[in-house]
């Protein structure tokens, strides 16, 4: 059997994280020959180059790349043993990494994370944000526990992953006083040549809008239009214009961001999932979040 030495994976850990030899040579009390000479090593185990020089520094390879993700996962949980070791096994965190696809209201992201973070154990929760497609492939690098998504797994992914449906809600207009108490009366007629903020015409969402904006025979007036939610609101509050958030937050996002509510877009619905590795949920966090989803959170699909 082949064992991994874990004194040369340090070592590279090490000058990938310094981003040199002499730096990563300080740190560990080791010549920079030394050092050199180890990762070499390494290099020669795994058959593949792990740094490529540029100038005068080392930049990682593709799968130098790949390396230090491993390696850094590897020595983070080390460092978490021997902290657990020290104060005992009881009150260890549960590591819970969740990728957050930028369309998804961050309110609502907040509220589906709540029952994870009030386990009896104690969670270190970890956020990454981004396009649907390249949070998926986290997942197939174990880099992500779970995807919290406004669509299900894309058709055709390579990656190795399951839906896990959370519910879904209709969705509610918010503004500022000045953008919406003008257009109250005859609502939603009243959305004809209205300033409105709206997501990219790629999302789901947009589409469905769309279609409910035909079958009243009005024509908005798109002001603006972003992937990201966050920016939304920011314009939002600032006035531009009409924004549409998932009802069960509304009044959330309507005190937080000094808005008003409009109305409620009758017929659209945002769908939510929990994308995993898994297809039969194990993590704790992860179940805590399906099913307070799905139990109070969320209407059933």
């Amino acid at each position: 059997m082949e064992w991994l030495n874990y004194h040369h994976l340090l070592y590279f850990w090490m000058v990938a994280r310094e981003g040199s030899l002499a730096s990563a040579g300080k740190r560990l009390r080791l010549s920079q020959p030394t050092l050199s000479g180890q990762i070499r090593k390494l290099e020669e185990a795994f058959g593949e180059r792990l740094f490529e020089r540029k100038g005068r520094g080392l930049v990682l390879t593709d799968i130098g790349q790949v390396a230090y993700r491993y390696a850094d996962e590897i020595f983070t949980t080390g460092n978490e043993l021997l902290e657990t070791m020290r104060r005992g096994a009881k009150g260890r965190p549960v590591r819970l990494t969740v990728g957050i696809v930028d369309a998804v209201p961050k309110l609502l992201v907040r509220r589906l994370l709540d029952p994870a973070l009030r386990l009896p154990d104690p969670v270190r929760l970890i956020c990454r944000e981004g396009r649907l497609e390249r949070l998926v492939e986290g997942i197939g690098r174990h880099e992500i526990d779970v995807v919290i998504s406004d669509a299900p797994l894309p058709s055709g992914s390579t990656v190795r992953a399951w839906d896990h449906p959370l519910g879904q809600s209709d969705m509610t207009l918010l503004g500022t006083p000045a953008v919406v108490n003008p257009r109250r009366k005859g609502f939603p007629r009243t959305l004809d040549d209205a300033p409105l903020l709206l997501p990219l015409e790629s999302s789901v969402l947009r589409r469905n809008l769309e279609a409910w904006f035909a079958g009243l025979e009005v024509q908005p007036r798109v002001v603006a239009e972003a992937e990201d939610t966050a920016l939304l609101l920011a314009f939002a509050a600032d006035g531009m214009g009409i924004m549409f958030a998932p009802s069960v937050v509304a009044d959330i996002v309507a005190r937080r961001y000094g808005l008003v509510v409009l109305g409620t877009s009758d017929g659209v619905r945002e769908r939510y999932f929990a994308i995993t590795g898994e297809r039969r949920l194990v993590h704790p966090a992860v179940i805590a979040i399906r099913e307070a989803a799905r139990g109070s959170l969320l209407e059933p699909e």
